[in-house]
Protein backbone atom coordinates (compact mmCIF):
# COMPACT_ATOMS: atom_id res chain seq x y z
CA UNK A 1 0.00 0.00 0.00
CA UNK A 2 1.41 3.46 -0.86
CA UNK A 3 2.48 5.39 2.24
CA UNK A 4 -0.16 8.12 1.82
CA UNK A 5 -2.94 5.53 1.63
CA UNK A 6 -1.47 3.75 4.65
CA UNK A 7 -1.39 6.99 6.62
CA UNK A 8 -5.03 7.69 5.76
CA UNK A 9 -5.98 4.16 6.81
CA UNK A 10 -4.20 4.61 10.14
CA UNK A 11 -5.74 8.04 10.71
CA UNK A 12 -9.18 6.56 10.05
CA UNK A 13 -8.42 3.78 12.53
CA UNK A 14 -7.27 6.29 15.15
CA UNK A 15 -10.46 8.30 14.68
CA UNK A 16 -12.54 5.14 15.08
CA UNK A 17 -10.70 4.27 18.32
CA UNK A 18 -11.28 7.75 19.75
CA UNK A 19 -14.97 7.74 18.80
CA UNK A 20 -15.64 4.28 20.22
CA UNK A 21 -13.28 4.19 23.21
CA UNK A 22 -12.27 7.79 23.99
CA UNK A 23 -8.95 9.58 23.96
CA UNK A 24 -7.70 7.63 26.99
CA UNK A 25 -7.75 4.36 25.06
CA UNK A 26 -5.98 5.50 21.90
CA UNK A 27 -2.59 3.85 21.54
CA UNK A 28 -0.36 2.44 18.82
CA UNK A 29 -1.63 -1.04 19.73
CA UNK A 30 -5.29 0.00 19.54
CA UNK A 31 -4.78 1.75 16.21
CA UNK A 32 -2.87 -1.20 14.75
CA UNK A 33 -5.57 -3.61 15.91
CA UNK A 34 -8.38 -1.45 14.46
CA UNK A 35 -6.51 -1.15 11.14
CA UNK A 36 -5.66 -4.86 11.08
CA UNK A 37 -1.91 -4.27 10.83
CA UNK A 38 1.18 -4.87 12.94
CA UNK A 39 2.59 -2.17 15.25
CA UNK A 40 5.61 -1.91 12.97
CA UNK A 41 3.33 -0.76 10.12
CA UNK A 42 2.07 2.12 12.28
CA UNK A 43 5.63 3.07 13.20
CA UNK A 44 6.60 2.87 9.53
CA UNK A 45 4.00 5.54 8.73
CA UNK A 46 4.29 7.75 11.83
CA UNK A 47 7.24 8.41 14.11
CA UNK A 48 5.15 7.98 17.26
CA UNK A 49 1.64 8.31 18.67
CA UNK A 50 1.95 12.09 19.08
CA UNK A 51 2.86 12.51 15.40
CA UNK A 52 -0.09 10.33 14.37
CA UNK A 53 -2.53 12.21 16.60
CA UNK A 54 -1.23 15.59 15.41
CA UNK A 55 -1.73 14.48 11.80
CA UNK A 56 -5.25 13.29 12.68
CA UNK A 57 -6.09 16.59 14.36
CA UNK A 58 -4.74 18.57 11.40
CA UNK A 59 -6.71 16.47 8.91
CA UNK A 60 -10.00 16.51 10.80
CA UNK A 61 -9.76 20.22 11.59
CA UNK A 62 -9.17 21.12 7.94
CA UNK A 63 -11.96 18.82 6.73
CA UNK A 64 -14.47 19.98 9.31
CA UNK A 65 -13.90 23.68 8.74
CA UNK A 66 -13.99 23.32 4.96
CA UNK A 67 -17.26 21.38 5.19
CA UNK A 68 -18.67 23.92 7.61
CA UNK A 69 -17.90 26.76 5.20
CA UNK A 70 -19.68 24.86 2.41
CA UNK A 71 -22.86 24.90 4.47
CA UNK A 72 -23.18 28.65 4.04
CA UNK A 73 -25.25 29.66 0.99
CA UNK A 74 -24.12 32.30 -1.49
CA UNK A 75 -24.05 35.88 -0.23
CA UNK A 76 -26.71 36.97 -2.73
CA UNK A 77 -29.19 34.89 -0.72
CA UNK A 78 -28.65 37.23 2.25
CA UNK A 79 -31.51 39.35 0.88
CA UNK A 80 -33.84 36.70 2.32
CA UNK A 81 -32.33 35.75 5.70
CA UNK A 82 -34.99 33.08 6.38
CA UNK A 83 -34.22 31.28 3.11
CA UNK A 84 -30.48 31.74 3.71
CA UNK A 85 -30.64 30.18 7.19
CA UNK A 86 -33.00 27.41 6.07
CA UNK A 87 -30.61 26.41 3.29
CA UNK A 88 -27.68 26.54 5.76
CA UNK A 89 -29.57 24.16 8.09
CA UNK A 90 -30.22 21.76 5.21
CA UNK A 91 -26.55 21.79 4.24
CA UNK A 92 -25.45 21.32 7.85
CA UNK A 93 -27.69 18.26 8.14
CA UNK A 94 -25.99 16.82 5.05
CA UNK A 95 -22.58 17.61 6.55
CA UNK A 96 -23.44 15.79 9.80
CA UNK A 97 -24.74 12.80 7.87
CA UNK A 98 -21.57 12.57 5.74
CA UNK A 99 -19.09 12.59 8.63
CA UNK A 100 -20.86 11.89 11.93
CA UNK A 101 -17.72 10.73 13.76
CA UNK A 102 -15.88 14.01 13.33
CA UNK A 103 -18.93 16.03 14.32
CA UNK A 104 -19.56 13.83 17.36
CA UNK A 105 -16.09 14.68 18.62
CA UNK A 106 -16.68 18.40 17.98
CA UNK A 107 -20.26 18.72 19.22
CA UNK A 108 -20.31 15.93 21.84
CA UNK A 109 -16.74 16.03 23.14
CA UNK A 110 -15.72 13.34 25.58
CA UNK A 111 -14.67 14.63 28.99
CA UNK A 112 -11.13 13.42 28.44
CA UNK A 113 -10.55 15.55 25.33
CA UNK A 114 -6.97 16.86 25.24
CA UNK A 115 -6.57 20.60 25.75
CA UNK A 116 -4.96 21.04 22.31
CA UNK A 117 -8.05 19.56 20.64
CA UNK A 118 -10.43 21.66 22.74
CA UNK A 119 -8.41 24.81 21.95
CA UNK A 120 -8.54 24.14 18.21
CA UNK A 121 -12.29 23.53 18.30
CA UNK A 122 -12.81 26.78 20.22
CA UNK A 123 -10.60 28.71 17.78
CA UNK A 124 -12.53 27.35 14.79
CA UNK A 125 -15.85 28.06 16.51
CA UNK A 126 -14.80 31.69 16.99
CA UNK A 127 -13.49 31.93 13.42
CA UNK A 128 -16.85 30.68 12.11
CA UNK A 129 -18.81 32.95 14.46
CA UNK A 130 -16.88 35.95 13.13
CA UNK A 131 -17.77 34.93 9.56
CA UNK A 132 -21.45 34.66 10.54
CA UNK A 133 -21.21 38.09 12.16
CA UNK A 134 -19.70 39.51 8.96
CA UNK A 135 -22.50 38.00 6.83
CA UNK A 136 -25.12 39.35 9.21
CA UNK A 137 -23.52 42.81 9.16
CA UNK A 138 -23.73 42.78 5.37
CA UNK A 139 -27.36 41.71 5.48
CA UNK A 140 -28.21 44.37 8.06
CA UNK A 141 -26.44 47.17 6.19
CA UNK A 142 -28.91 49.75 4.98
CA UNK A 143 -31.74 48.58 7.24
CA UNK A 144 -33.44 51.30 9.20
CA UNK A 145 -34.28 48.94 12.10
CA UNK A 146 -31.47 49.36 14.68
CA UNK A 147 -32.85 46.55 16.85
CA UNK A 148 -30.77 43.69 15.43
CA UNK A 149 -27.17 43.36 16.61
CA UNK A 150 -25.00 41.28 14.24
CA UNK A 151 -22.56 40.27 16.97
CA UNK A 152 -25.22 39.05 19.42
CA UNK A 153 -27.23 37.41 16.65
CA UNK A 154 -24.11 35.58 15.39
CA UNK A 155 -23.49 34.16 18.87
CA UNK A 156 -27.12 33.05 19.11
CA UNK A 157 -27.23 31.47 15.65
CA UNK A 158 -23.98 29.54 16.11
CA UNK A 159 -25.13 28.30 19.54
CA UNK A 160 -28.48 27.19 18.08
CA UNK A 161 -26.75 25.47 15.15
CA UNK A 162 -24.50 23.56 17.54
CA UNK A 163 -27.42 22.55 19.75
CA UNK A 164 -29.42 21.20 16.83
CA UNK A 165 -26.29 19.52 15.47
CA UNK A 166 -26.03 17.63 18.78
CA UNK A 167 -29.73 16.71 18.60
CA UNK A 168 -29.30 15.54 14.99
CA UNK A 169 -26.47 13.25 16.10
CA UNK A 170 -28.11 11.88 19.24
CA UNK A 171 -31.83 11.93 18.41
CA UNK A 172 -32.23 12.14 14.64
CA UNK A 173 -35.85 11.01 14.75
CA UNK A 174 -36.87 13.79 17.15
CA UNK A 175 -36.26 16.77 14.87
CA UNK A 176 -36.37 15.91 11.20
CA UNK A 177 -35.00 18.23 8.55
CA UNK A 178 -38.33 19.57 7.19
CA UNK A 179 -39.43 20.46 10.71
CA UNK A 180 -36.18 22.28 11.49
CA UNK A 181 -35.93 24.19 8.23
CA UNK A 182 -39.61 25.14 8.45
CA UNK A 183 -39.17 26.58 11.92
CA UNK A 184 -36.01 28.44 10.91
CA UNK A 185 -38.00 30.10 8.12
CA UNK A 186 -40.85 31.02 10.47
CA UNK A 187 -38.63 32.39 13.25
CA UNK A 188 -36.26 34.36 11.03
CA UNK A 189 -39.13 35.48 8.82
CA UNK A 190 -40.84 36.99 11.88
CA UNK A 191 -37.64 38.43 13.30
CA UNK A 192 -36.28 39.68 10.02
CA UNK A 193 -38.98 40.13 7.37
CA UNK A 194 -37.82 40.32 3.79
CA UNK A 195 -38.27 43.87 2.47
Amino acid sequence: MPIEERREQLLDAALAVIVSDGYDRVSIDAIAKRAGVARSVVYGAFENLDALLTALLDRQQARAFERLLRTVPDADELRDPAAFASEAVRRMADMLHQDPDTWRLILLPPGNMPVVVRDRIEADRERFRLLVEKWLSLALAGRSDPGLDAQVLAHALVACAEHFGRVALTEPEKFDLPRLTGQVRVILGALWPTP
